[in-house]
């Protein structure tokens, strides 16, 4: 199957992000892709995050869910829409959603790790401030294999992969907005790891560029094979990249290196 990551640009207007990421999706389709995956907050990039809070959308209102489910029917593709910032209650929920070809929800996950960084440059992140954190590590089934479902930070802990490899997963997605700095030193080798060491698949779609407030993102979205190599690999402007994958080779490389089957428990 033809797999597509989208790499965006995200501005502070919802459907000014909706239009570009419409027409990305139609492209990706036209190119043959069947799995197409949008970046963390595809919706709006707005700081500071307040702002963003006073300006989201509750699940049932947002204008996000029904244009893509409508897309995703039109195209018969399915949609891995990296995040949308929900509001719920006092604080947003951080959530992407997984679209059937038929045009259903078949599965959301809300990000569990937040980005509470201070960085070298200056740069500072307090996620929580402003978005509850998610509790529970998800599956979703297919017609065509199993997804689990991370946003960003989460890279950063092996352990959720690790699970979600054990739990049956073929291809792990990785929707982000990566700062440049921790981009430059650790998104390659993060997805790369997290690829090897369960033997999936690893789409991650990114935002690039200069964003409200001033923020960057890294971009250089990536598809990973389950043996590590990069198989697509966009650099710091807005694109589409494609691979074909076989899923057969998640089997592969698990029986060449069957690590999945070697956890014990130490102390």
């Amino acid at each position: 199957m033809k797999v597509a990551c989208i790499q965006f640009t995200a501005s502070e207007t919802i459907q000014d992000n909706l239009d570009m990421l419409d027409a990305m999706i139609r492209e990706a389709a036209a190119q043959g892709a069947e799995f197409i995956a949008t970046p963390e907050n595809s919706d709006f990039m707005l700081f500071p995050q307040e702002e963003k809070l006073k300006l989201a959308y509750e699940e049932d209102s947002h204008p996000a869910l029904p244009r893509f489910k409508a897309l995703a029917k039109e195209l018969g593709v399915w949609l891995l829409i990296g995040s949308l910032a929900i509001k719920g209650g006092d604080k947003l929920y951080n959530r992407s959603y997984l679209i059937s070809d038929a045009g259903e929800i078949v599965q959301h996950y809300d990000k569990i790790h937040l980005f509470d960084v201070d960085l070298a440059g200056g740069e500072s992140y307090r996620e929580s401030n402003t978005v509850r954190a998610g509790e529970h590590a998800v599956l979703a089934e297919t017609s065509w294999g199993s997804v689990g479902m991370s946003i960003c930070y989460d890279v950063r802990f092996a352990h959720l992969y690790r699970h979600l490899a054990q739990s049956g997963a073929d291809i792990l997605t990785v929707p982000a907005a990566f700062t440049v700095p921790t981009g430059q030193a650790h998104w390659e080798v993060l997805l790369r790891a997290r690829a090897i060491e369960t033997g999936c698949f690893v789409m991650a779609p990114a935002q690039v560029g200069t964003h409200s407030g001033n923020r960057k993102t890294y971009g250089h979205a990536m598809i990973i094979s389950p043996w590590g190599e990069i198989l697509a690999k966009a650099g710091d402007q807005p694109t589409i990249i494609t691979a074909d994958i076989d899923l057969s080779d998640v089997k592969k490389a698990r029986s060449a290196i069957p690590a999945l089957q070697h956890d014990r428990s130490f102390r």
